[in-house]
């Protein structure tokens, strides 16, 4: 099944991927501003988290998924040493960003940027040593193909480190998650972002995106086994983890 082409995304099956790209595309300046807020700069927690799983694996080549405007590229640069880092999103607009602060923090000559179609990555079989995804591949038309693709361009051996936004399971957080994600979240995104959809389609693929034990047979059906999850800050937050 392809997740998100009928449950994720908000937008009509005509110039989607078009449709997508213009929104990140309009809410790059602000993306990170607001992240950090809306989230009471949890975020950061859970990226270091994400990128702690990889460590004992020293990864070489990397591939960051999503990338956006690199918030998660640069610290897996900054606490792995990655020889190169490739970070890939439709986006051109966040990866301007991204590039910006590369070079102010001197990590333009290991991070680079390039724009990729996440369901149809130009790059080799095995080209990567790990393969990363923080809070973006529940955007994907179709996310079985994306974790398939991520699948395919690494290296045998090489792991996988997602970190991703989830619905609360448990009494009382589903309950405030959801009054949080349906008012505050939209709001506050809409008036600093200037974008009349962007935060209520986040609502919308937090919502519809498989978790949890859900997701662990997707991955495993796309190709990756050892695959294992833990919920963070009262499940608002999961990471997950396989071995290719």
């Amino acid at each position: 099944m392809a997740y998100g082409q009928e449950k994720i995304n908000p937008y009509h099956e005509g110039g989607k991927k078009q449709q997508v790209e213009a929104m990140f595309d309009n809410i790059a300046p602000t993306y990170d501003k607001l992240n950090h807020r809306l989230s009471w700069n949890i975020d950061r927690g859970w990226r270091k988290k994400a990128i702690a799983q990889l460590a004992p694996f020293a990864p070489k080549d990397m591939l960051d998924i999503a990338t956006g405007t690199g918030d998660f590229a640069i610290l897996s640069a900054q606490m792995l040493r990655p020889r190169r880092l490739v970070g890939a999103d439709i986006s051109e607009g966040m990866m301007q960003v991204g590039r910006q602060k590369t070079r102010q923090l001197g990590l333009q000559h290991i991070i680079a940027f390039e724009k990729e179609d996440c369901l149809h990555l130009s790059y080799a079989d095995e080209s990567f040593d790990a393969v990363t995804a923080a809070f973006g591949i529940r955007n994907f038309a179709d996310l079985d193909q994306g974790l398939r693709e991520m699948c395919r361009v690494l290296r045998k051996g090489g792991h996988l480190s997602i970190v991703e936004l989830t619905t609360p399971v448990s009494f009382p957080m589903k309950q405030l998650f959801g009054i949080y994600s349906h008012t505050v979240l939209p709001i506050y995104g809409r008036l600093i972002s200037r974008d009349q959809s962007a935060y209520s389609y986040l609502t919308k693929t937090i919502e519809a995106f498989p978790q949890g034990e859900r997701m662990m047979g997707i991955l495993q059906q796309a190709g990756f086994k050892e695959t294992a999850f833990r919920r963070l800050t009262f499940g608002i937050c999961t990471m997950y983890f396989a071995t290719k």
